[in-house]
């Protein structure tokens, strides 16, 4: 296998003459304002704009920035944008209107859009055309230069747009504001080489490349001293970790590694590829006792022809083998996926083997998408579309399936005690996740924010559970 360097950048530029100008005239802001600029983000998408979004508000905070809930307040709007599927599209454009009456009314307010939506010109182009109010357009590849972009509008008051195709740099070191305390996430790889004939991601996020293992087992550790107690370490195929590094370095290993980091307690990771899920990852799901029992892998549709149309290189009894065997190594563990209905030329016997595909796995849960077009990509150029009736009608009848599945597998919950991550609270409920990432509401204090309590489950719904916290001396069920 041939294998290509990273070139991996340190310098973001936040100490340059023109960003020590702009964090100066923030300073200057404050003195008259008696406050400080402030920032709103709104995400979609998927977990990797997240851990963006983070970045971007590492950078913000950096220059002097800080955030704020009611975008209403906010000095700086950013739109990190998400191309993956059609609604999220347009629910940007439909927020993008709303906003335009937001600047009607304070000309100073500063309006960004980034993400993968901007990675294609003739999208960047409707949104300089028909939202001609946006300040800033940034791409996946540049978050990094956003101070620069924001000093280009506030100082030399010109309009900035930075977008890069592809490239294999890596920036390394960048401020990043976390969520969440207790828990993080970690890019161990950017972009993808799979192109699947639905998916726009090679397109807009580049070629796949891999960080450095040392890079990533530093940034953990930190994050662990920290308080961190759980990482998802995150990639678009996380499983081809390693094949552009220099020097053999395997995504089991670098489970491994992780799972001997002091202070992080769960590791998670996503998203698995089927076609390079491994015989040693199984192995190191089964031994690190920190992964949790939890393996997300996308399958997309149970019938071999639609596989190949996809281009997703496996089969459906490879898929089914591969689970088996997970099965058989980890009997505790909680699959999920993805599957999409109604890709062009789906059948009713295509689409019947998603249905047998689902009753043979029974999968704990599943994100269910009806297929939508992605200009770009060579699924929108195929014939036999199927019609927007069958797929909705395909799409009911996947549901009436899965989700008694769905709810049989969490009613095996009931009565048993699982150790739960608290995350969030409102009022005196907490809300957290057990290790095979099933959602759990119970009573308690706030002050158990970030701790992982026990919880014995008492009702359960198809998409959450209820329970209530035991004693400390009460036996979890632990991973086997």
């Amino acid at each position: 296998m041939s294998r290509i360097k990273t070139d991996i950048v340190t310098d973001i530029r936040l100490d340059s003459d023109k960003i020590i100008e702009l964090k100066n005239n923030n300073e200057q802001f404050l003195i008259a304002k008696g406050r400080r600029k402030t920032y709103h983000i709104l995400t979609y998408g998927c977990q990797m704009n997240e851990h963006d979004s983070e970045k971007i508000s590492g950078m913000l905070t950096s220059i002097g920035y800080v955030e704020t809930e009611d975008e209403k307040k906010a000095d700086l709007v950013i739109f990190n944008t998400c191309l993956i599927r059609e609604n999220a599209e347009l629910k940007v454009f439909g927020k993008l209107g709303e906003v335009k009456g937001l600047k009607r009314k304070n000309p100073n307010l500063l309006v960004a859009v980034c993400g993968c939506m901007m990675q294609r010109e003739e999208i960047r182009e409707k949104v300089q055309k028909k939202f001609s109010f946006v300040d800033i357009i940034f791409g996946t590849n540049t978050i990094h230069e956003l101070p620069m972009l924001i000093y280009n509008v506030e100082i030399n008051k010109r309009k900035s747009v930075d977008i890069v195709d592809n490239t294999e740099l890596i920036y390394e070191d960048m401020p990043k504001m976390r969520k969440f305390k207790h828990k993080a996430l970690v890019n161990i790889t950017y972009g993808c080489n799979n192109f699947c004939t639905y998916c726009v991601v090679p397109y807009v996020r580049g070629r796949e490349k891999s960080r450095d293992p040392e890079d990533i087992i530093q940034e953990i550790k930190l994050l662990a001293e920290d308080g961190c107690k759980e990482v998802t370490l995150l990639g678009q195929n996380v499983n081809s970790y390693g094949n552009n590094l220099e020097s053999e370095f395997t995504f089991a290993q670098l489970l491994y590694a992780v799972n001997e980091i002091d202070g992080i307690e769960r590791i998670r990771f996503m998203t698995s590829h089927p076609k390079d899920l491994t015989e040693d990852l199984i192995k190191a799901i089964k031994e690190c006792d920190k992964v949790c029992n939890h393996l997300h892998l996308p399958v997309q549709a149970g019938s071999n022809d639609v596989l190949k149309r996809m281009n997703r290189k496996y089969t459906k009894e490879h898929y089914l083998n591969l689970v088996e065997k997970l099965k058989e190594a980890v009997p505790d563990i909680a699959v999920t996926t993805d599957i999409i209905v109604g890709f062009p030329g789906e059948t009713e016997e295509d689409f019947s083997e998603t249905i047998e595909m689902v009753e043979k796995v029974e999968y704990d849960s599943a994100f269910t998408f009806l297929y939508s077009v992605r200009e770009g990509t060579k699924a929108a150029l195929m014939e036999d579309q199927v019609p927007d009736e069958v797929k909705h009608e395909r799409f009911n009848r996947l549901l009436d399936v899965l989700y008694p599945i769905v709810l049989k597998k969490n009613q095996d919950c009931i009565g048993k005690v699982f150790p739960v991550l608290v995350e969030t609270a409102e009022d005196d409920e907490l809300t957290g996740r057990t290790e095979h990432f099933k959602l759990v509401h119970f009573k308690g204090s706030k002050d158990l924010i970030g701790e992982i309590v026990n919880v014995k489950v008492t009702d359960v719904k198809t998409f959450h559970m209820k329970g209530e916290i035991k004693k400390y001396g009460d036996t979890p069920l632990l991973k086997g």
